[in-house]
């Protein structure tokens, strides 16, 4: 099975040039995890988690820091991702190895899709690999 077989097509991006407020809603409204920042081709830049926001800004509830803090301050740039052609086991051990619940999905370079571990746990044959992962993270 291939990776954009299982992935989420359906992604909210911001630009480097969001402020944090804007991420904050992005991941409040939609019950999302992590909002990838890309340029306006759609080339992925970096992403901002939830738990970026709260182990980088201090005062993230504060009116000032989530009107001045812009994306590109916050986001990581260093970004584990998988193509959308990538057989699913692969992404499997990306997730394994690099310690990460999600990967943006790249497609020519650009932004295509987020894939999760819980994407992969929906599919009752990944569920050893969901064990698996999960237990090479809490490592």
């Amino acid at each position: 099975m291939l990776v954009k077989e299982m992935m989420q097509t359906k992604v909210y991006f911001v630009t480097a040039n969001s402020t944090l407020s804007d991420i904050i809603s992005l991941l409040r409204n939609y019950n999302i995890g992590i909002v990838p920042v890309c340029d306006n081709t759609g080339a992925l830049m970096g992403v901002i988690t939830d738990r970026d926001i709260i182990m980088r800004i201090p005062d993230f509830g504060s009116f000032d820091v989530r009107t001045t803090t812009l994306a590109r301050d916050i986001m990581t740039t260093d970004v584990s991702t998988v193509s959308s052609t990538a057989e699913i086991h692969d992404a499997a051990k990306i997730f394994a190895n690099k310690k990460v619940h999600r990967l943006p999905v790249l497609e020519n370079g650009k932004l295509a899709g987020i894939l999760s571990i819980s994407d992969l746990a929906k599919k009752r044959v990944f569920l050893a690999e969901v064990g698996d992962i999960i237990g090479s993270i809490a490592e």
